[in-house]
């Protein structure tokens, strides 16, 4: 369902869910938070040759993607004949040499043998929630086996599903604990990196903040902060309990 307001267009679910939102003054600024959280992709691959996207909507990732990564391969993967008309009302560039967009079930195209991938985007959810095919261990094993080496792979996930805690067992295990799940601030999204080979360290990751912070309007600077709590060294620090100060 469309919505349409003075200053946005919105793609919501028939509970009222926002799907995707466009900002007329700025068609390809990524309006919701959780979608520039999952920029932080560039933090691990700031030059990514091969990007895929698992869920169209109404393209903001697409459209961001094309516009700031122009020499990247990207390819897009939606499932619903009914999403990808609207393509035109968002205004999502028409496919290309480097863009690519197909009618297709995304967790297929991950098991399809084709060219390893530096990014996986996946951002599947219909009006239940997020697919089985799209959450199970054979899915995220595939993602995984898709991956380039040193690929990292982006989930969206909704806090607020049942199955939220399972869905990040599941990833942690088939990429071998290598991830990090951040939450978003505004909404009951979370989005879970994980790599393919040991992460960078915090010396690469904040090289590669300060290379793209101005080139990427996306906040990197907090997903990165986000990122690094999650840690396992910096959990722990946070759990230490402090010693007693004694005055005399």
């Amino acid at each position: 369902m469309l919505r349409e307001a003075e200053d946005a267009l919105s793609l919501e679910f028939d509970d009222g869910v926002v799907q995707s939102r466009m900002s007329h003054a700025e068609p390809t600024r990524l309006v919701l938070e959780y979608t520039r959280l999952m920029m932080g992709f560039l933090l691990f691959q700031p030059q990514p040759a091969r990007i895929a996207m698992i869920g169209l909507g109404g393209g903001s990732l697409a459209k961001y993607c094309r516009s700031r990564l122009p020499e990247a391969d990207f390819t897009a993967v939606e499932i619903s004949p009914a999403v990808l008309a609207l393509g035109d009302v968002f205004g999502i560039p028409r496919a290309g040499s480097h863009f690519h967009i197909l009618c297709e079930d995304g967790a297929a195209f991950v098991r399809r043998a084709g060219a390893t991938l530096d990014v996986l985007l996946v951002d599947g959810f219909d009006r239940d929630g997020l697919p089985p095919e799209l959450s199970s261990v054979a899915f995220y094993d595939a993602c995984r086996e898709r991956l380039a080496a040193g690929g990292v792979l982006a989930v969206n996930l909704h806090r607020d599903d049942p199955a939220y805690r399972t869905f990040i067992e599941r990833i942690g295990t088939a990429f071998a604990g290598q991830l990090a799940v951040i939450e978003a601030d505004a909404s009951d999204n979370a989005i879970a990196f994980a790599t393919d080979g040991r992460p960078p360290s915090f010396e690469v990751l904040v090289s590669h903040l300060r290379r793209l912070d101005a080139a990427h309007p996306v906040d990197l600077g907090t997903t990165l902060r986000k990122i690094l709590q999650q840690r396992p060294e910096r959990r722990a620090a946070r759990q230490r309990p402090r010693k007693q100060r004694l005055n005399g």
